[in-house]
This record gives structure tokens, C-alpha cells and sequence, in this order.
């Protein structure tokens, strides 16, 4: 479903990833871990189409999105990947229902459509009463499930998701977890997360532990910081 083959990526003199090979199905859940620099979040960067290698080549559902130009990457990106970022990046002047419905907008769904299908969505996930409030007046457990809701209103082939409950307390932790493995359960979701969360990675259909820009074998985050 996702394939990354010989992936490398410098900035300036700094070599950020080394030559990363990564394959993963359609409906996993695949945690990324990793040291602060490790260059998690650069790959993540580069599977979602947001930054491009240096070398190597990205493959989606069949597509490499390596070779694509960037008007057509931009349309592939919208139709076929969802983002879920750690401090949810909600539009404030629009409700959540309308920040659901922006990227049906730009893939250039009706508004009729797009709001049905962000109200399908935001009952789904037990936000029906909360579509017509602004962010500021939902609960952070209420806004990251929000951000969820946004990156599947195009159905997308991916959830990629950059410390998504990094900034939640631990109930909104357990829920927002358990909410990624449901929508996997319902949906064959496949999501691809970065975290430093160890009761997320452990929980994960798989783990991916990243170290000086290699992917390298798994070792328990707690064994690596005992404070955490």
C-alpha cells in the first residue's frame, strides 16, 4: 500500500535520513519511534508528499508520487492522504463542521455533499452536538477528534499522524487511541504514526524505531528514558 525504497534526505551539510526501505499494508497501524532527530518526522514529511527526497522513490496505492509534478501531487495529496497534527491546527474562525468540510472543498465536493458527509463523520465519532461550536469552545480531546474527522472526509488511502495525542491529558489519550484502532476495525483505516507516547507504540500492529537516520532494531522507549 506504502513503499519506500532507498529514501535519503540532507539539509544543508546534515544527512536526515540514510537510505530508508519501508513497506506497509493496507489496514495497519505502524507506529514510528525514535529519539528527538532521529528523522521521524522527515519521513513522515516525505510519505505524505510534503517534502521530497533526495533520492530514492514513494509509492501510494500503486502511484509513485516521487515522479509527480506538483499541481498533480497536490490533487493526489488532498484525495488520498489525511494529516492528524499534535495541536489539532483548526481554522479558529470556522465551527467544526466547516473545518471538517475544507478539504472536500478543495477536492471540489459540493457543499451540499461535503456537508453531509462532515456531519456522517463528526455523528461517527460521537461529535454531532459539537459541529456548530469553534474550536475555542471544544475540549482538546474534542479538537483532536475533530482533526480525525477532517483527515477522513476525502476517504483517504492513509492517516498519517505527527504526535496526535502528544498534548492530551491521559483519559483523551486512551480514547484518542482507541478511536485510530476502531476506525481501522470499521473502516480498514491504515494510519502511520509518529509518537513518542510508549503505551501507543506498544499497542500498535508494528514499530518502527528510528535512530540517526536508519531505521533500526526496536528498543522500548522507557528502557531508553526511564522518566518517561
Amino acid at each position: 500500500m506504502i513503499s519506500l525504497k532507498g529514501i535519503t534526505k540532507s539539509f544543508g551539510s546534515l544527512q536526515v535520513l540514510k537510505g530508508i526501505d519501508l513497506e506497509i499494508g493496507k489496514g495497519e497501524i505502524v507506529s514510528i519511534v525514535g529519539p528527538s532527530g532521529a528523522g521521524k518526522t522527515t519521513l513522515l514529511q516525505i510519505m505524505g508528499t510534503l517534502d521530497e527526497p533526495d533520492t530514492g522513490t514513494v509509492e501510494i496505492e500503486g502511484t509513485v508520487v516521487s515522479r509527480m509534478k506538483e499541481k498533480e501531487l497536490s490533487a493526489f495529496r488532498n484525495r488520498n492522504i489525511g494529516f492528524v497534527f499534535q495541536f489539532h491546527q483548526l481554522l479558529p474562525e470556522f465551527t467544526a463542521l466547516e473545518n471538517v468540510m475544507i478539504p472536500a472543498f478543495i477536492a471540489g465536493v459540493s457543499f451540499k455533499e461535503a456537508g453531509e458527509r462532515a456531519m456522517e463523520i463528526l455523528n461517527f465519532l460521537g461529535l454531532s452536538e459539537r459541529a456548530a461550536h469553534k474550536p475555542s469552545e471544544l475540549s482538546g480531546g474534542e479538537k483532536q477528534r475533530v482533526a480525525v474527522a477532517r483527515a477522513l472526509i476525502n476517504h483517504p488511502a492513509v492517516i498519517l499522524a505527527d504526535e496526535p495525542s502528544g498534548s492530551l491529558d491521559s483519559h483523551n489519550k486512551e480514547e484518542l487511541h482507541q478511536l485510530f484502532f476502531d476506525l481501522r476495525d470499521r473502516l480498514g483505516q491504515t494510519f502511520v504514526i509518529v509518537t513518542h507516547d510508549e503505551s501507543l507504540a506498544r499497542i500498535t500492529d508494528r514499530t518502527i524505531s528510528m535512530k540517526d537516520g536508519v531505521i533500526a532494531p526496536f528498543v522500548s522507549l522507557e528502557s531508553e528514558n526511564p522518566s518517561l
